[in-house]
């Protein structure tokens, strides 16, 4: 039966370790207590006898190999050599099913906050300490304050951040766009590194914890930790950017200043017409139709397919829900729902199908058959900055307030207020899992869409003349 022993690592004339059988261990304070025990077979199915300590003495290695035993009954393959870093990288190979932006995202924060935070840990030995002081310190990144010292932590952070490798993303055009976190990075050496000056957001910890906290949730379900040290981390709170609607008032003030008034904005019923009415000889107008209607995420309507949609019937959308950041957090890859069209969407689909069919042709063997309802003139998939840059250049040209693209998600939310859909509805079509979620983003722009339709009403009546 395994029981605690006392070892040492001094050695003989030629070097080897005495171990246990160092002359100088009968003396009180020389070596430690370790115990070694019979654990459940790795992965290779291999016999393990892992030693565990040290402890200070015989009384609490004893306590610790009954802990140990019971785990080991339990099933708990525990591997207290594995660091957290290099857990992130077995972890992060074995999700195969994520979208190349998704596991961009994830690259990043693990290169640039996991693991250089705390990829030097034992998985083993993780806590909610350690994963406390990684936020602080995120916290702290531009935003430290004056007079105090960076922690050891805080420095093997911006120390990553400044060897971050990047690369420029080109368009058709060769135009320079947005700088990326490369896939390899890491490999490749140190780069010209990461220039934001902005401090991090909470939403960007909040983020982070997201994928490190399902790095340590797979790393629990498989048994190779005790605990998810990551569910009981007190994290920042998230201020909630509540959608403004371009007024008038606003608009106005816009084109006088050129200042925008708030982050998220929404385009009024009249203001999406207008965009609409702009776009109409589009390639991509029937997208663009359908993000403004209907509510997808860029994702979605870049990953939706021509198998999961009934156009002739039930004038349906079956849809996988994106992982794109959105204001409802990550969405799960199983969690689908269906987006009703309406007949004006289906007739664009139904004529784009036609126009698909026609590149296709035109193509010939350089068709790419991914089976996506909207894709490039060649059949392969959207890039989905390409879908953005190309709306904000529409946007531009048409003179219109500024939004981002994803914010025709709460323009089509805007929409369906001033028709008097019930918030439960709009809520199930936007794909929020909540509808009392929905209905507190949406309480500020209730007003003024209600304003906004009582003004357009009155407009809408002929006079001669109208006393103020």
């Amino acid at each position: 039966m395994a029981k605690p022993v006392k070892r040492c690592n001094c050695r003989d004339a030629v070097g080897k370790k005495f171990g246990q059988s160092c002359p100088l261990l009968s003396k009180r304070d020389h070596g430690a207590w370790w115990v070694r025990y019979e654990a459940p077979a790795g992965p290779d199915g291999k016999r393990r006898r892992p030693w565990a300590g040290p402890y200070k003495n015989e009384t609490e290695a004893n306590r610790a190999l009954i802990k140990l035993l019971a785990e080991a009954d339990s099933g708990v393959v525990s591997d207290r050599n594995m660091l957290f870093g290099d857990w992130l990288d077995t972890w992060i190979e074995g999700k195969r099913r994520l979208k190349p932006s998704t596991r961009e995202s994830y690259l990043e924060a693990i290169r640039l906050y996991g693991k250089p935070g705390l990829g030097h840990v034992k998985l083993d030995d993780l806590r909610e300490s350690h994963l406390d002081k990684l936020y602080t310190a995120m916290g702290q990144i531009n935003n430290l304050p004056e007079g105090e010292k960076p922690s050891e932590m805080l420095r093997r952070l911006l120390a990553a951040r400044a060897a971050a490798p990047w690369v420029y993303r080109r368009d058709t055009d060769g135009n320079k766009l947005k700088e990326k976190l490369t896939a390899d990075a890491g490999k490749a050496g140190p780069g010209p590194g990461l220039k934001r000056q902005a401090p991090l957001s909470a939403s960007r910890i909040h983020r982070v914890h997201r994928v490190l906290s399902s790095a340590l949730g797979t790393a629990f379900k498989q048994k190779r930790i005790k605990h998810n040290p990551a569910e009981h981390v007190e994290l920042p709170a998230v201020r909630r950017v509540r959608p403004l609607v371009w007024t008038d008032e606003r608009v106005a003030r816009w084109r006088e200043t050129g200042r925008i008034p708030g982050p998220v904005m929404v385009w009024t019923p009249v203001l999406a017409g207008r965009f609409l009415d702009a776009c109409v000889d589009e390639r991509l107008y029937p997208l663009y139709h359908l993000v403004t209607t209907r509510g997808l995420r860029r994702g979605e309507a870049c990953g939706v397919r021509w198998e999961d949609s009934d156009l002739a019937v039930t004038k349906t959308l079956g849809v996988l829900e994106s992982d794109d950041e959105d204001d409802d957090g990550l969405k799960s890859d199983s969690s689908w729902r269906t987006v009703a069209l309406g007949d004006e969407n289906a007739v664009l689909l139904t004529a784009w199908r036609a126009r698909q069919k026609r590149e296709r042709l035109a193509a010939g063997e350089r068709w790419v058959d991914t089976g996506l309802i909207f894709t490039a003139v060649d059949g392969s998939a959207l890039r989905e900055e390409y879908v953005s840059e190309r709306f904000a250049a529409i946007v531009a040209a048409a003179g219109l307030p500024p939004i981002r693209f994803h914010d025709l998600r709460h323009c089509a939310a805007t929409i369906m207020l001033a028709a008097g859909i019930d918030m439960k509805v709009i809520s199930a079509t936007l794909g929020h899992s909540r509808h009392s979620f929905t209905a507190d983003v949406y309480t500020s722009v209730v007003p003024e869409v209600a304003h906004a339709a009582a003004e357009a009403t009155i407009a809408a009546i002929p006079r001669a003349t109208r006393k103020a």
